[in-house]
């Protein structure tokens, strides 16, 4: 019950942000310039902040290596959500501008804002050192890997025309924000409190800016673009069967093995990586031209869906 209740909570501050966001724009109180403005404030200002900050607060050295054996079941398990996720990509033949949105759908899920708090209040803070080994895998994941693939399903790019190499999609600005938290929590090098309190004043708004601008774009595209196709079907059965039950192969497989796992890190992972899509995505998917009303519908109905999947999730684990 109380799994089910933090869900339903985390769900609706959610749902009323992204309505906040929906009713302004309906108002016409925010234009088309407030909506490439945001997409830029959040990508490239608060988002590299809340990762900076997030990693300096959650992190040790010695933490990092206690948890390095759990990275690398972590590790196994994002490699092959991207390789089921690009086999059914091709299977259910999803369209270039989808492509992208798609396989991240499968892998990649909204850790810090969402699966953070849920993670508290379902384990405690003793959960802590495990949910950090799956935050540092998405992390790493997301900005390394599935930005590449949004990218490069850009629907305008011309088939067979050589793109010139841009080194700025190979260290995007969160993918930077992380490396350099790396670099000062490797080397011990102190932060002044006023610093680390501005970018965290910062960093905190990348939430409700993302959930504003999914807001936006709801508003643009009109709430009946909100709908199960076999695209975002394909999408949600990634988001919530195929990658716990990867996370649970893996985890079984590493027991059989004889590195059993605690049943605390086994239990975080699980919920981890059933957590919904990022929020970022729309954003994400706008940069590349691809579909952003996709993107939207899939990041949307995957935190309306979480509140029934948490409970069901609790159940098998118990």
């Amino acid at each position: 019950m109380t799994a089910f209740i933090t869900s339903v909570e985390s769900v609706v501050e959610i749902i009323l942000v992204i309505a906040l966001g929906y009713y302004l724009r309906q108002r016409g109180k925010f234009d088309d310039h407030f909506k490439g403005s945001i997409s830029f404030l959040i990508m490239n200002i608060a988002l590299p902040a809340s990762i900076f900050v997030s990693v300096l607060k959650y992190l040790t050295r010695d933490k990092l290596v206690e948890l390095s054996g759990g990275l690398l079941y972590a590790f196994i398990s994002f490699a092959i959500g991207y390789l089921v996720a690009w086999l059914l990509s091709k299977l259910l033949r999803v369209r270039v501008g989808r492509r992208g949105t798609f396989i991240n759908m499968f892998v990649n899920a909204n850790t810090i804002f969402i699966g953070l708090p849920l993670n508290m209040a379902l384990f405690g803070v003793k959960s802590m050192p495990y949910f950090l080994i799956y935050y540092v895998m998405n992390t790493v994941s997301t900005w390394a890997v599935g930005v590449f693939f949004i990218s490069n399903d850009d629907p305008t790019k011309e088939k067979g025309t050589k793109q010139p190499f841009n080194w700025k999609k190979l260290l995007p600005a969160p993918l930077l924000g992380f490396l350099v938290a790396l670099v000062f929590l490797l080397l011990a090098i102190p932060i002044p409190g006023w610093i680390n309190s501005t970018l965290s004043m910062v960093g905190n708004i990348v939430t409700p800016m993302s959930l504003i601008y999914i807001g936006i774009v709801l508003s643009d595209a009109g709430l009946k673009s909100i709908h199960f196709d076999k695209d975002t079907i394909g999408a949600l059965a990634g988001r919530f069967i195929i990658a716990p039950a990867i996370m649970v192969s893996v985890i079984l497989i590493s027991g059989h093995i004889g590195n059993v796992m605690p049943s605390l890190e086994s239990s975080t992972l699980i919920i981890q990586s059933a957590a919904p899509g990022l929020a970022v995505l729309p954003i994400l998917a706008g940069q590349s031209h691809g579909d952003v009303e996709y993107a939207t519908n899939v990041v949307t109905t995957s935190t309306v869906l979480f509140v029934v999947v948490v409970p069901i999730l609790m159940a098998i684990i118990s």
